[in-house]
């Protein structure tokens, strides 16, 4: 993968997330912080069960079935920005159906995409590989995960990644 700061990236990023119980809302939140671009959060027509048990099982069936559910309409467009940041939960060892669902809709095609997830330490999953499949004329970068626990904390593991992607941020504002 070619550093993120040898791209023409003219200071645009954008940061499309979708989150559930507010974990990857506050890594996303962390992130918009750093690299001061635009972010998009992303909602299903039909919300998810509040409990856990319906959650679990509704959560199951859509991804063994590879569903792809309705989005709620977005005002940020993908087009103008060469890099985009995407972050889910990791539900099952994957990313979140909303997630799989707007990156199949998006044609991405020689994009830069920076994959990261919150996670309770369960199954590990490979968003990295996933995503370029949903997108295979994107380049997809290193995927970043923090645990649940440490989402309102993440500023250092965030700084760190983008140091290893090749982009500098200003994180000493986002703490």
């Amino acid at each position: 993968m070619r550093p993120a700061n040898d791209r023409d990236t003219g200071g645009r990023f954008l940061i499309v997330s979708y989150s559930y119980s507010g974990h990857t809302h506050r890594v996303a939140e962390t992130l918009q912080r750093a690299i001061k671009g635009g972010w998009q959060e992303i909602y299903p027509w039909q919300p998810y069960p509040m409990a856990f048990p319906e959650l679990l099982a509704q959560v199951k069936k859509e991804i063994q079935g590879h569903y792809r559910p309705r989005l709620l309409p977005v005002s940020h467009m993908p087009r103008p920005y060469p890099v985009i940041f995407v972050g889910t939960p990791n539900w099952c060892g994957t990313m979140a159906p909303p997630l799989a669902s707007w990156l199949y809709q998006n044609d991405l095609s020689g994009k830069l995409i920076l994959p990261f997830y919150s996670h309770c330490g369960g199954v590990p999953c490979d968003l990295r590989r996933e995503i370029q499949a949903l997108c295979p004329g994107a380049e997809v970068g290193e995927a970043l995960g923090i645990l649940d626990r440490e989402t309102g904390d993440a500023a250092e593991q965030i700084h760190s990644w983008l140091l290893r992607l090749g982009l500098t941020a200003p994180l000493r504002q986002a703490t």
